[in-house]
């Protein structure tokens, strides 16, 4: 049987990972807190991240950004979805669409 977490992201008991996403301490909270499922939105959301500011993830300071960005998409105040809130596939089915806030504005 998967190991369960209550996820901080979807707001509910799910499936969690298999093994912290990355070393160190934001790893292991994400591990910890963070459900597969949940997890799984971080990616196109770094995507757009990365798009909408030119971001050059090989910068070490790109990568600082997407940590504080991480920390604050699965941990910050806003962090758990809207309720009612579906996956695009699911929500494409059913005439509606996800939808996020802005992107937050780039650290210098």
């Amino acid at each position: 049987m998967p190991r369960t977490v209550y996820c901080v992201k979807l707001g509910r008991e799910l499936p969690g990972l298999e093994k912290p996403p990355f070393p160190g301490e934001l790893g292991l909270r994400i591990y910890e807190n963070v459900s597969a499922e949940g997890y799984a939105l971080w990616q196109p959301h770094m995507t757009i991240l990365i798009n909408h500011y030119g971001l050059n993830p090989a910068d070490p300071d790109t990568r600082r950004i997407l940590r504080e960005q991480m920390e604050e998409f699965f941990f910050g105040a806003d962090a758990q979805m809207p309720e009612g809130w579906m996956p695009e596939t699911a929500a494409a089915g059913a005439g509606g669409g996800a939808k996020g806030g802005g992107a937050p504005a780039r650290k210098k």
